[in-house]
This record gives C-alpha cells, sequence and structure tokens, in this order.
C-alpha cells in the first residue's frame, strides 16, 4: 500500500517526506491548500479534524502529527533505508531528547519567524514586530545550546544522522532562506556545520526540488 501524504507544499509535512525517503518507503502526495482554507473543507476534516497538515493515510491507517509520522514509519521500517532512531536503547533516549528539544524549544519561536515574517500578508493578519525580535532572541538562545552540543558530536543526538536532525530542516531551510535569518545560524561555527550536512542530504535535496513552498 503506498502511503499517501496530504500537504506537501508546507514546512511540516516536508519532514514526513524527507524521513520517507530516507526510509525509502513508495508514497505519493495530494496538495492541500492551507492560503486557500482547503485544510478546511468538510472531506479533509474527516481524516483530520483539526485542520492541518500533514495527514498520512496507508489504507485504513491515519496519523496527523508530523513527528509521531517520523517516529511510526521509522520503527515499522526500522531496518530498511537509514536507520532514524539509533542502534541501542541509549542512542534512541538521545534521539527522543532532542526531538522534544527541537519541538518544545526550536519549534514554537521560529514558527512564529514563520508566520510573522513570511506569512503575515498572505493569511491577513499584522506583522508583529515585537514578537519577531522577542522570538529571535529566544531561538538564539536555543542555537547557543546547540553549539555546545555540536562542539562534542557531529550531530544532536551523537554521531549518527537522526529523526532529531531531520526534524530541523524544513523551519531552518525557511529561518536561512526567505525569513533572512541565515546569520543565526553562520555565526555559530558548529551549528553551521551541522547545518550545511544535514541539508545537503540527497533526501532533502529532492524534497526542495519536487515540493517548492506555497508562494
Amino acid at each position: 500500500m503506498v502511503v499517501k501524504v496530504y500537504g506537501p507544499a508546507f514546512a511540516s509535512p516536508k519532514r514526513v517526506l524527507a524521513c520517507l525517503i530516507e526510509k525509502e518507503i513508495e508514497f505519493e502526495v495530494v496538495p492541500v491548500d492551507l492560503l486557500k482554507g482547503e485544510h478546511k473543507d468538510p472531506e479533509f476534516l474527516k481524516l483530520q479534524p483539526l485542520g492541518t497538515v500533514p495527514v498520512t493515510q496507508d489504507g485504513d491507517y491515519v496519523l496527523y502529527e508530523s513527528r509521531a509520522i517520523m517516529r511510526y514509519y521509522s520503527e515499522k521500517y526500522k531496518s530498511q533505508g537509514t536507520d532514524l532512531l539509533g542502534e541501542t536503547i541509549e542512542e534512541r533516549g538521545q534521539v527522543e531528547n532532542w526531538l522534544e528539544v527541537e519541538a518544545h524549544n526550536f519549534n514554537p519561536p521560529v514558527l512564529n519567524l514563520t508566520l510573522h515574517v513570511m506569512f503575515s500578508s498572505k493569511l491577513g493578519f499584522p506583522r508583529d514586530e515585537n514578537l519577531i525580535k522577542e522570538s529571535e532572541e529566544k531561538l538564539g538562545k536555543v542555537l547557543d545550546i546547540y553549539e555546545e552540543r555540536l562542539s562534542k558530536c557531529k550531530y544532536l543526538a551523537g554521531d549518527f544522522f537522526s529523526l532529531a536532525d531531520l526534524s530541523h530542516l524544513p523551519f531552518t531551510q525557511y529561518l536561512v532562506g526567505p525569513i533572512g535569518k541565515e546569520y543565526m545560524i553562520s555565526s555559530r561555527k558548529h551549528v553551521s556545520a551541522w547545518w550545511n550536512d544535514i541539508s545537503s542530504r540527497p533526501s532533502w535535496q529532492k524534497v526542495l526540488l519536487l515540493y517548492p513552498p506555497p508562494f
């Protein structure tokens, strides 16, 4: 059964796409245009009652949180493609630890920057300069912690690429591109080397080539 991935143009679904490519899992994409409100369509809400993307549909099995989706397919196909979870329970613990850091410390400020720098005019709400400044400060403190961590190991969970790194790809791509804050990465030696490494992976380059952003 081919996995269907809904909303490939947007950031969070791109996490899932990169994961599926790394795991060599066959998939097809179903466009959902959030800017046109297609995520509020009654048929879509039957799949995803919260009205967000991504959604994956694997036969009758449906998931709709990007990190849960990545964990599921990385576990289900652990022996196939790139091992994104680590080989030992200790490595898995580090993967889960840094995935939580990404979700709760990195993602909130970078999401604020994304919404207020990239999407405010398109979604019809005012750009909040104070929130932008505050979010940049918060993100900078998180990246300082990453700099320290990455001075000791090549990737966040250790010396192996994992979901902890992959999960950063979509919004960091926004940060260094359309948000215009590439210096937040390049000014930190170890973070910069890490970003250059993970963003050059063939899986991510394929995602960027096939599924451009919605603007």
